[in-house]
């Protein structure tokens, strides 16, 4: 029995060694793979020595790891390390490439002051002329303004010059109140300058003087006083309208010096027997504004035919077409048109009467035939009314 164990325990150990050199690395340990053998001798070495797949006695603890681990959700892996491949980035070239580089930190070491930028180079920016100023025009009696009127007019329109040259200027310093102003006018209307003075200075007699003359006391004369007078019952008629309207408050001396030109004129033509025409010279001669264009006054537009050289009698229409040049100072230079025909003393088939403080109502067609002769008067008539207005 001695014996036999110990032969059991004598081919037991050389067993268990073999077993535990095999768990090794054979670049460790074995022999066979030493620098010192060459490559045939090892493959044979290797050949020769048996291979016997060992089974490991199964771990109970690794057996439970693997058991989870294989019951365990697929998670998701992350794959191989690998360099990813960026895109290559394509420059474009375009102005916008220099508007980056100059935001860039090195921009201004980089680039010269003095090198336009591409977009200025390349860019076609076409020309545009710089608008005119406007020029703000003022009343025409401050200190001033007609100097300033006459020096816009020769630079643009050089036709005025000569007539510029030829007459004194305008002088604008009186002032008569409106409802006194458009009263007059009324009384003027289709009479001759001497006519309409005559009746004027009787009317104003019967109010008690031209202070007098207010809405009030113009009111409180009837029909019949005024027929005495020789103020026919239509022209009564607009007086008291034009009363009656300023009783109201729906117009005013106020608001009508306030009022701009345009809600000026539509104000003022709502009274009955005041038309465009009035309207016009009643803001020239009485308001002193400065851009009024009478497109229906035959004086200015006669004017305007003669100054450039027209074949036909300007209509209204054209007119401010023709005119548009004079701005702001329109004002300024139909009172040269009207002493342009008085210097002519250019014949007409047309007439006008004078009206009002510097104002002229034109005639009717039918009645403007047969007034010929009264066309220089009806000039005349406006610039000794006007001279009186600018204190001349």
């Amino acid at each position: 029995m001695k014996l036999e164990s110990s032969l059991f325990q004598a081919i037991r150990i050389p067993l268990l060694t073999l077993k535990h050199l095999r768990h090794h690395s054979a670049t460790d340990i074995s022999p066979l793979n030493s620098p010192l053998m060459g490559e045939s001798t090892q493959a044979q070495a290797q050949a020769q020595i048996p291979t016997e797949p060992t089974q490991p006695h199964p771990d109970p603890a690794a057996t439970a790891t693997a058991t989870a681990t294989a019951n365990a959700p697929p998670q998701n892996r992350s794959p191989t390390a690998k360099i990813p491949l960026r895109p290559r980035k394509i420059r474009k070239l375009s102005p916008d490439d220099d508007d980056a580089d100059s935001k860039s930190p090195h921009a201004a070491a980089e680039k010269p002051k003095s090198t336009p930028p591409k977009a200025a180079k390349n860019k076609i920016v076409p020309f545009q002329p710089k608008p005119a100023p406007k020029i703000a025009a003022r009343s025409l009696s401050c200190d001033g303004e007609i100097e300033i009127a006459l020096r816009h007019l020769r630079a643009a329109d050089p036709l005025l010059a000569p007539l510029i040259d030829m007459h004194l200027p305008p002088n604008f310093v009186s002032f008569h109140p409106p409802f006194l102003a458009l009263t007059k006018s009324i009384l003027y209307q289709q009479l001759a300058y001497k006519a309409g003075t005559s009746i004027y200075t009787s009317f104003v007699s019967l109010c008690g003087g031209e202070a007098c003359v207010l809405p009030d006391t113009v009111l409180a004369l009837t029909p019949q006083q005024l027929r005495q007078i020789g103020v026919s019952g239509r022209k009564a008629s607009y007086l008291h309208d034009l009363a009656r309207k300023y009783q109201n408050g729906i117009l005013s001396d106020s608001s009508i010096v306030e009022m701009d030109d345009k809600s000026l004129f539509t104000m003022l033509t709502m009274v009955n027997g005041i038309g465009s025409w009035s309207v016009h010279m009643f803001m020239v001669f009485s308001l002193h504004r400065p851009d009024v264009l009478p497109v229906n006054d035959l004086g200015v537009r006669k004017g305007v035919q003669m100054l450039y050289g027209l074949e036909d009698l300007p209509r209204p229409s054209q007119m401010e077409q023709l005119c548009e040049k004079w701005r702001p100072y329109r004002s300024v230079a139909s009172w040269y048109m009207w002493r342009f025909v008085e210097a002519k003393g250019a014949p007409s088939s047309a007439g006008a009467v004078v009206g009002g403080p510097s104002l002229q109502l034109q005639l009717p067609e039918q009645q403007q035939q047969q007034q010929q002769p009264q066309f220089l008067d009806s000039i005349n008539g406006i610039l000794n009314l006007g001279a009186c207005a600018w204190g001349q």
